[in-house]
């Protein structure tokens, strides 16, 4: 018997209806995570697995109140759209963006609200949505600087160029020459804009090569007076502790001499390490290739300004090219803003509806400022 608080004495059709949909979305939830679990390995494997577990139990919890209630087999109802679009894409994928939907749905769950679920259930679902954020976060760690670099630069290729385009439909120029424009103002962004991060992330490398230990730097350590232990300096001038920073510089002066009281922590002293100064993270694989970087800049931002001129490319005229344009680059912004709230977590609709306002309003600025323009200089 299922103990269920505050239940109704008479079970109406509409409470078995909400029941069985209770039931698919939960088995649904089970069939995510455990799709999820198969592309993956590890801790991240056991967690999804455990999910999945718990999700069955909440499904069984429906499954005995209906039988109970209504004297018959439980047979689920009908899952959300969402909830059968999110099992699919996690059959295909089970990438950041799947664990981002499924966080999502984790977070509209309705068992605060319903009387026949137990307040045990209530507090699953939102350690659920926890959990999920969690294997999430991963994610979200490891594409971000891609991620932020695709959006920004096929946003900006959207916004850019469309509002070229209208600035100079508005000072009332043929359409030839509003191809021109786009097609010039497409090459000039493009280019721009790998230029500007092949510098940006050059300057990144210099940066942090200069702030590198010496790669020779430990052939003079064996020369070091041990009582004054000059090599501590270097740790504190790094922002160690003063106790830290001679129990470090202890443990590789013994690490180099051989030491019988050598630490189990300390590492001999070696080019990549330099003195000795603990690397948290390779400063190459932080901020990557600057030539990458200006490649996909190049093709993100491309691929974003070519929107506004396809209509032209086509042949389409004046208002007919405008009108299609418009309709091409909003939907754009619309899918950027999505695919932003999709990875954040956030609801779809407001961030794909921000992007459109402020997309659409920067090239309609530009598009009164254009028709000024014409009318003074006609």
């Amino acid at each position: 018997m299922v103990a269920v608080p505050g239940a109704l004495d008479q079970t109406s059709s509409r409470d078995v209806r909400r029941w069985r949909r209770h039931l698919a979305d939960e088995q649904y939830e089970a069939t995510v995570y455990r799709r999820l679990a198969e592309r993956r390995g590890g801790e991240d494997r056991e967690v999804l697995l455990a999910l999945a577990e718990a999700e069955g139990r909440h499904a069984a919890h429906w499954a005995e109140l209906i039988e109970e209630r209504t004297g018959a087999p439980a047979r689920p109802g009908r899952p959300g759209t969402g909830l059968r679009l999110l099992a699919l894409l996690a059959q295909r994928f089970g990438s950041v963006f799947v664990l981002a939907l499924a966080q999502q749905a984790e977070g509209r769950s309705s068992y605060g609200r319903e009387p026949h679920a137990t307040a045990a259930m209530a507090a699953d679902e939102q350690v659920h949505g926890e959990v999920v954020r969690g294997l999430a976060a991963r994610g979200r760690a490891r594409v971000s600087g891609t991620f932020r670099a695709a959006v920004f630069g096929a946003n900006d290729g959207l916004v850019s160029n469309l509002a070229l385009v209208l600035g100079v439909a508005g000072a009332g120029t043929s359409a030839a020459a509003i191809l021109l424009t786009g097609i010039s103002g497409l090459l000039a962004g493009a280019l721009s804009m790998a230029a500007g991060e092949y510098v940006s992330v050059r300057s990144q490398r210099e940066l942090i090569a200069a702030s590198a230990p010496a790669p020779h730097s430990e052939q003079v350590v064996g020369a070091l007076d041990v009582d004054a232990n000059e090599l501590a300096l270097v740790y504190r001038a790094r922002g160690m502790a003063e106790a830290d920073a001679e129990r470090h510089a202890a443990e590789q002066l013994a690490a180099l001499q051989g030491a019988p009281g050598r630490s189990a922590g300390a590492r001999p002293l070696s080019p990549s390490t330099g003195l000795g100064v603990p690397q948290e993270e390779d400063g190459d694989d932080v901020v990557g290739s600057a030539w990458a970087a200006a490649g996909s800049s190049f093709v993100f931002f491309a691929s974003g300004a070519l929107v506004p001129v396809l209509p032209f490319l086509l042949g389409l005229q004046e208002w007919a090219a405008l009108v299609t344009a418009l309709v091409l680059v909003s939907l754009a912004l619309l899918s950027t803003g999505a695919v932003v709230g999709v990875l954040s977590g956030g609801p779809l609709l407001p961030r794909g509806l921000r992007q459109l306002c402020i997309g659409l309003g920067a090239a309609a600025v530009t598009y009164v400022l254009g028709l000024l323009f014409g009318t003074t200089v006609g």
